[in-house]
């Protein structure tokens, strides 16, 4: 019986950290003052407000996700990214495609273990900000920015978006007038 309910508490403390979110972004996140939204499946089918079948496609794969918005405002520079970059890849993300998109540079890593994804990164950067969608499964890696695009165009979450940007801003001018 002993034995049992150790197996069993080793099975749910292993399912539990291969469900974990990536090191290096919890990492990032404790270190700069960004935003930081959690979706599940449930929460991202609800983004699909057009019924988008291209999009449930796109999403059905996710179990849960991620979204970090760094400003570069806070001290985040090139060597930073280079950085974080190799601290991805020391957790055994592989750079699966690099492309551009609006103004944006996506980097899209990806963590596969014989042949099953344990989950993908997506960095997005742009000249004030960079931002990151850690999630836990898998996207169509060719869609990575029609579900970016959807994130930022989603009315409730680009209004904290905008109230983030915004409030920072704020502060910013409110430092330079003490």
């Amino acid at each position: 019986m002993k034995k049992n309910l150790l197996l069993f508490i080793g099975v749910i403390f292993a399912s539990v950290t291969v469900l974990a979110q990536s090191k290096t972004t919890q990492a990032l996140d404790d270190r700069f003052e960004g935003l930081s939204l959690y979706f599940y499946k449930n929460t991202l089918r609800m983004l699909n407000q057009k019924d988008d079948k291209d999009f449930d496609d796109l999403i059905k794969n996710i179990e849960k996700m991620k979204f970090l918005m760094i400003d570069k405002e806070d001290k985040f520079g090139k060597n930073d990214y280079k950085k974080l970059v190799s601290e991805y890849q020391s957790e055994s993300f592989e750079l699966g495609m690099t492309s551009r998109y609006q103004g944006r540079t996506f980097d899209i890593y990806l963590k596969d273990k014989k042949g099953s994804s344990l989950g993908t990164v997506v960095l997005v950067n742009d000249s004030t900000s960079l931002y990151v969608l850690d999630i836990i499964g898998t996207i169509d890696v060719r869609k990575a920015s029609s579900l970016f695009s959807a994130i930022d165009e989603s009315s409730d979450i680009g209004k904290q978006i905008k109230n983030f940007t915004d409030r920072k801003g704020k502060e910013n001018k409110h430092e330079d007038n003490d």
